[in-house]
């Protein structure tokens, strides 16, 4: 019988540690950290996103009841007190732990990289997109949205390769979502795959200088003049494949190069799709292809809602809110990090159902985690479930 570390720890161990403490030392505050460090908040937070925690009061009940594991779980604090996280998710910088969430999405890209997904393809191609996480105005009045509402954007752009979040970025819930694309430094010869929200040609131009390439979803009142028609095969549901020029005088000024229009028909939902892209070798069905994989970043949005805790906040403060978040996204590049480099063929919501349960059980991850017949629960019906099948 194995007797050596936890689950929790064991998994823990996969941290790297030199990391978190050069985060922490560039970030450096006056809130006592002898008796309750840096470490023991992340563990205590990654404790509460792992079994699903819904209050510091839960965390504290939970942690205590543990009291006499808390050192095997990797926490040198003895006394998990609701006041001291709260204090520590207030007062300590969220900084800290979304450089320490950007240096983990780097692990797990650099061990995804070799992954294939939908779209034979040599570039990276990444989806852009925002999702809002909703607030109570009474609580949480700095996140002020609309005049009876309040909110916090995340605002993710997410490598189809693995689905990775490799850029992430959260403001209030009055920044529009095309405002991102400033923020973002383009690669050079990868593609962006958006929505119709971002729809912004003097921002699309910036990418096209860049080098990058873009698809993204066209407005129906879109003005434009047809340079140049390219034959398509209609059983594929492609109806057109043009070269055009825009005509509006202020999207002509904005972007003052041709444009590739395609149209497709979805038989499925019956809906012809038009989309444009600055990319002219590409085949107009793999450009089809390219977008349909942006639902992907929708995905990866429920999941994150459905599994981790920030539908409800341990604080109020919009540091504490940030802290949670980006501890939350820690752990579910950890795990991704986890699933890759133990060769783990269940899916990341059966591991997490297991780790809900097993977090103080003295088990290997391997014979925990592999040739597991778990069945997820409306598998059939909820796609996001298949992030990392």
């Amino acid at each position: 019988m194995y007797s050596g570390q936890l689950v929790f720890a064991q998994l823990m161990e996969h941290l790297p540690l030199h990391t978190f403490r050069r985060c922490v030392q560039r970030y450096p505050s006056k809130y006592p950290t002898k008796t309750f460090s840096h470490l023991d908040q992340f563990l205590c937070m990654a404790f509460a996103q792992l079994t699903c925690r819904e209050s510091l009061r839960d965390i504290e009940t939970c942690l205590r009841a543990h009291q006499t594991k808390l050192y095997h779980l990797g926490i040198r604090s003895n006394n998990i007190a609701k006041s001291t996280l709260a204090d520590a998710n207030e007062q300590r910088d969220f900084r800290i732990y979304m450089d320490f969430a950007m240096s983990l999405i780097q692990i797990a890209r650099k061990l995804y990289a070799s992954d294939s997904f939908a779209v034979e393809l040599e570039q990276t191609a990444y989806a852009l997109d925002t999702t809002t996480i909703d607030l109570c105005l009474s609580v949480f009045p700095w996140a002020h949205f609309r005049s009876a509402k309040a909110a916090v954007k995340m605002h993710t752009l997410l490598d189809l390769r693995g689905n990775i979040p490799t850029f992430i970025h959260i403001s209030d819930g009055k920044m529009h979502e095309v405002n991102v694309l400033d923020i973002l430094i383009p690669e050079a010869g990868s593609f962006y795959i958006t929505d119709r929200g971002f729809t912004d040609f003097s921002r699309w131009f910036a990418l096209h200088q860049a080098q990058a390439f873009f698809v993204i979803r066209g407005k129906s009142n879109l003005l434009f003049r047809r340079i140049y028609s390219r034959t398509v095969e209609k059983s594929t549901g492609l109806r057109c494949d043009q070269t055009i020029a825009l005509t509006a005088p202020k999207a002509k000024k904005d972007y003052p190069q041709y444009l590739r229009r395609i149209k497709f028909y979805d038989a499925k939902h019956d809906k012809n799709l038009v989309f444009l892209t600055n990319n002219f070798d590409l085949p107009a069905l793999t450009i089809a292809e390219l977008y349909r994989c942006r639902w992907q970043v929708e995905l990866f949005f429920k999941w994150i809602k459905q599994h981790l805790r920030i539908k409800r906040f341990y604080g109020t403060t919009e540091n504490a809110v940030k802290t949670q978040i980006w501890i939350a996204i820690s752990v579910y590049v950890l795990v991704a990090i986890v699933k890759k480099r133990l060769n783990i063929e269940a899916s990341l919501y059966t591991i997490l159902q297991i780790f809900s349960l097993t977090l103080f059980e003295k088990t290997t991850l391997d014979q925990l985690l592999k040739n597991t017949e778990i069945q997820e629960p409306m598998q059939k019906n909820n796609n996001q479930l298949n992030l990392f099948n």
